[in-house]
């Protein structure tokens, strides 16, 4: 079975950079769905939840380079 999804050039362009030479689109997507961890919610201080917001600007900022 085969489905289509529909991504903007961004991602594309992100997921081919994280995507590795002997790994097919849907390994690669299987493989970020299995490696994500759930976070509960409200389990970080807010202090905590503030350093996690600023590591994932920093790190989406490093894509648009």
């Amino acid at each position: 079975m085969s489905t289509s999804l529909r991504v903007s050039e961004e991602t594309k362009a992100i997921l081919e950079r994280l995507k590795r030479e002997d790994e097919t689109f849907d390994e690669l997507l299987a493989r970020l769905a299995t490696n994500e961890q759930p976070i509960n919610v409200g389990a970080w201080s807010e202090e905590q939840a503030d350093h996690a917001r600023e590591a994932v600007k920093r790190s989406r900022e490093s894509f648009e380079r």
